[in-house]
């Protein structure tokens, strides 16, 4: 892939006088100029709300707005641009679902199939549909080496199923998750499947259709768009089935003293003013993929950094690589790792010191880490604009580190 460093400008920032090194992707990623204009622009040039005003300003605001729910539409495959819910991110899309159609869907009796890989974000809003549906968890266990154990999957979907939630790639491990092969045993028993995409949808062409899910959801803060905005597919035959999840403005059909009834789908899932600069932004970010990236290239990319840092760790003493090695050399676009006898906080905090940007913790995934026996991880992710230099600035920090030790 050209370098493409330059398009983002904070990147020329020096941090503790180094260069910088920003390698916390899977957390937020950076912005490129483009997007930060395109932001700019709305609330210089044409700054309103959307559905509500007939003047300029408004009817622009508008189709713009709209304008990028269809540019969603078809950068995810979807077959329609309502079935495009903008959310603030990716928890709020999963507590959406969890909220307006699993607790009037589920009751007692019925199962919740997740994985054991699971975000909080995708754990703790099905726990609480649990608690008030009298619903059950089964989870799909993780081997040692964080691989899915697939041969699970006859005895845990069964007719009792009605809603598969799964990750598509972890965030704390990098595992890349075969959901078309756990979507098949969801439908054969007729239940429903969400995929979180936030791992997944910044790296790599992804198709609903062809993933035969539900609901799907993701972030624009992951790829090159602005915090506070996020995606929710809900597939176009599940519309009635799913209750609003918010009431006020904008979703509203009718509106009496005593009942109210609703706008049709996308409206009726969009309550109030919502992240109309963030929406801007995110059309400006998928604009400035599909121009400079191909996604291939872009894989094969992240997978070389990946192996560029697996193999410079394992030249160094103290250091434990966690996940699907072999995997992650292949496919990833992120590795984590546990520095023995020190704290990843502390591990992190060094690596500031040398302008490497890195995430430290159980990465949202608390379970998960107690299952595989750490309970923190240092974690580095790439993406477009990381490069070789990257990665050995980090590995000459580890070493720097491991002669402490």
């Amino acid at each position: 892939m050209k370098s493409v460093r330059n398009d983002f400008p904070i990147l020329a920032q020096r941090v503790n006088g180094n260069r910088l090194a920003y390698v916390d992707n899977a957390s937020t990623s950076q912005k490129p100029q483009v997007v930060l204009d395109a932001v700019r622009t709305f609330e210089t040039a044409f700054n309103a709300n959307i559905y509500r005003g007939v003047h300029s300003f408004g009817e622009e605001t508008t189709q713009q707005y709209e304008n990028v729910r269809a540019q969603v539409a078809r950068f995810i495959g979807a077959a329609d641009a309502s079935e495009i819910i903008f959310t603030k991110g990716t928890t709020e899309s999963i507590n959406f679902i969890a909220t307006a159609w699993a607790l009037k869907n589920l009751q007692q009796g019925d199962e919740i199939v997740l994985t054991q890989l699971e975000h909080h974000a995708n754990l703790i809003p099905w726990q609480q549909v649990a608690q008030k549906t009298g619903a059950k968890l089964l989870f799909i266990p993780v081997n040692s080496d964080g691989s899915l154990d697939y041969s699970t999957l006859d005895q845990l979907i069964t007719p009792h199923t009605k809603l598969v939630a799964i990750s598509h790639v972890s965030n704390a491990l990098g595992t890349h998750v075969d959901v078309v092969r756990i979507g098949t045993h969801a439908k054969k028993v007729g239940a429903k499947m969400l995929i979180d995409a936030a791992q997944s949808v910044p790296h790599q062409r992804i198709n609903v259709q062809q993933l035969g899910c539900d609901f799907l959801a993701f972030s624009g803060h992951k790829m090159l768009a602005p915090t506070g905005v996020g995606i929710l597919y809900i597939k176009k035959e599940l519309h009635n089935a799913v209750e609003p999840y918010q009431f006020g403005g904008g979703m509203v059909f009718n509106v009496g003293w005593q009942e109210s009834t609703w706008a049709q789908a996308p409206q009726k899932f969009e309550a109030g003013t919502p992240p109309i600069a963030q929406v801007i932004g995110l059309g400006a970010a998928i604009d400035y993929l599909e121009k400079q990236v191909d996604f291939d290239a872009l894989q094969r990319h992240e997978a070389q950094l990946c192996a560029q840092l697996i193999d410079g760790l394992q030249k160094i003493a103290h250091i434990r690589i966690l996940g699907p090695i072999d995997e992650l050399r292949q496919q990833g676009h992120l590795v984590s790792f546990v520095v023995d006898g020190v704290h990843a906080h502390d591990v992190a905090a060094y690596l500031d010191q040398q302008g490497v940007a890195v995430r430290a913790g159980h990465h949202c995934a608390q379970p998960l880490a107690q299952k595989l026996g750490y309970d923190t991880s240092v974690r580095a992710s790439f993406y477009l604009y990381n490069s070789a230099q990257d990665v050995q600035q980090l590995l000459d920090a580890l070493h720097s580190l491991s002669k402490h030790l």
